[in-house]
């Protein structure tokens, strides 16, 4: 029994050791970025949030978020609405070819992004398609896609069909039977799914470089072409409200889920 306890502790240290060599360079960005110097090292010369009020005067930036945001929620929109109706036809009804099917919405997972984002581009320059936002889009609810679909076919399978044909039975018809019964039922993994497709898409960098127009930036690119040049402190401070957002999303999602779970019964 002594020998056992020593591996799981040996075990829990190595797993500590791990995470803090994975969280300490984000948490040393987030401290550098109330830095009141220029110089984003140690000693920190004082604690300011200088940067963050060039950050917001940055126009640049600003117009970096405000791509990422409305691309984000436009990816989420399409994305959620496509895997709610394709869970409900792979879950609900008899498909042919369901099972492959199913593989084909979710193999962009399998893929490596980069080998999906060179695919994707050499394809459209085949049809001969320019670079545009529509087609950012489209690259972006690709790679989205099976993420929402697994999450809600992972919610429809519990519930019961007898509930759907319980209600139909009293009269409502099928699209009342979905938006009255179904949909409340399936409205956690719906909200999860959405803000996994929103912090993706918001995130992502792999797929956008290479599939955005010019003269379009998002966040994550917009860091990329500000590292070009030079380590700036603002670059500390947007990584801040980046970390902020992709960690405080899935958990304000998260508690939703909970909630909407415990009111629609689990």
């Amino acid at each position: 029994m002594r020998g056992v306890s020593l591996g799981w502790a040996a075990v829990s240290t190595w797993a500590v050791l791990v995470y803090v060599f994975m969280f300490l360079p984000v948490a040393v960005v987030v401290l550098l970025s109330f830095n009141a110097s220029q110089f984003g090292a140690f000693p920190m010369t004082g604690f300011s949030f200088r940067w963050f009020v060039e950050l917001a005067e940055n126009e640049a930036i600003l117009r970096a978020f405000r791509t990422s945001i409305v691309l984000g929620l436009l990816t989420a929109a399409i994305s959620t609405t496509l895997g709610v109706l394709a869970s409900l036809a792979l879950v609900r009804y008899r498909v042919p070819g369901a099972n492959a099917v199913s593989t084909l919405l979710i193999a962009p997972i399998l893929v490596p992004e980069v080998v999906l984002a060179v695919a994707l581009l050499l394809f459209l320059n085949f049809l001969g398609l320019h670079k545009s936002f529509a087609l950012l889009l489209f690259g972006h609810v690709i790679f989205t896609l099976p993420f929402v679909v697994l999450v809600v076919q992972a919610r429809l399978v519990s519930i019961k069909p007898e509930l759907e044909e319980a209600a139909q039975s009293l009269g409502a018809s099928p699209v009342q039977t979905f938006f009255q019964v179904t949909l409340p039922l399936m409205a956690p993994a719906v909200a999860a799914g959405a803000l996994f497709a929103f912090t993706i898409s918001f995130d992502d960098i792999t797929g956008t470089l290479f599939w955005k127009p010019g003269g379009v930036e998002t966040v994550p690119t917009q860091i990329f072409a500000m590292l070009r040049n030079s380590i700036s402190p603002e670059i500390n401070a947007l990584g801040t409200v980046m970390i902020v957002m992709t960690v405080g999303l899935p958990l304000i999602g998260a508690a939703v889920a909970r909630r909407l779970a415990a009111r629609s019964g689990g």
